[in-house]
């Protein structure tokens, strides 16, 4: 049976708006009202708190990310600190893994695949880390990922580094400590997000069939 992707492109949101986008379409695609969904956006400066995030993630005072106009998050994702912002492409794939793809491990795999090989569509080279998630660089880390699933519908998702200031990195231990890059900062020029965003679908769809 063809499966149906719907995507629906969203510009830039805020973080809480992007939370209750995400528990509708949770809702609608658990009852079936509407197909597997990605939704694909920026967020305005955000840092989010995973499960697995100390107190220590996140190494500088209130003071100065009110100055640099950064909120914070806690969330129900897996992970630790990450940082969200402008040039940031961040996906959130809200799709029903039964009855055939009930996996986790499988899942969060497949999702470094679609990355991986968009990567590979604008010549960066990535590749995994055994042990760790997302997809990585001989110059550092590109793509976090971060999901939840409950009743096999996942939420949270992927997001990646493609033309961001690194610099907001610096606000953070990032997980497990590895330097981040940049698709800009590998290819030396901006790239479109569009562009991205394109194959991001069309490498997705292929990925997950």
């Amino acid at each position: 049976m063809q499966r149906v992707l719907r995507v629906e492109r969203l510009g830039r949101v805020e973080y809480a708006a992007a939370l209750a986008i995400q528990k509708q379409t949770e809702r609608a695609v658990l009852t079936g009202e509407q197909p597997d969904t990605l939704l694909l956006l920026e967020h305005p400066h955000t840092l989010t708190r995973g499960r697995r995030s100390a107190n220590d993630g996140i190494i500088t005072s209130e003071k100065i990310l009110r100055e640099r106009d950064v909120t914070v998050f806690e969330t129900n994702r897996g992970g630790k600190v990450t940082y969200h912002g402008p040039g940031q492409i961040v996906g959130y794939p809200i799709i029903k893994l039964s009855p055939d793809r009930q996996d986790v491990l499988r899942y969060v795999r497949d999702l470094e695949e679609v990355l991986i090989r968009v990567l590979r569509d604008f010549h960066v080279e990535s590749f995994r880390i055994p042990g760790l998630t997302g997809a990585h660089t001989e110059r550092g880390k590109v793509v976090a990922i971060g999901v939840h699933i409950a009743r096999w519908v996942t939420t949270h998702g992927f997001a990646l580094n493609v033309n961001t200031d690194l610099n907001y990195f610096n606000l953070i231990v990032p997980c497990e400590g590895e330097p981040v890059i940049s698709m800009r900062e590998l290819l030396g020029r901006e790239v479109p997000l569009t562009e991205v965003e394109d194959r991001i679908v069309a490498r997705f769809a292929e990925v997950f069939e």
